[in-house]
């Protein structure tokens, strides 16, 4: 996922390291185990189908259908809302 790439890339500029990104990494994929087993633990966005779950300063954006979680989105917070886009 692109998301993905880039948050770990930026962490890596930014410290030159690959443990954070890898702890990180590590964090995200346990939230999303959990969230495959409670798909309803996500908050609704208000009149959409996707959710939401908060993993410290990311969001999972993520749609549920009747055999699958699918992740649209790995939000770091402290970015400009108006960038994200659910196309």
């Amino acid at each position: 996922m692109a998301d993905r790439v880039r948050i770990f890339d930026y962490w890596f500029q930014r410290i030159g390291d690959k443990k954070y990104s890898r702890k990180l990494d590590s964090e995200l994929k346990s939230t999303i185990k959990h969230l495959a087993r409670f798909p309803q633990i996500g908050r609704q966005i208000d009149g959409r189908e996707e959710r939401f779950i908060v993993k410290d300063f990311y969001q999972v954006f993520y749609l549920e259908t009747v055999n699958e979680i699918h992740i649209l989105h790995i939000w770091d917070s402290r970015r400009d809302p108006g960038d994200l886009d659910f196309k």
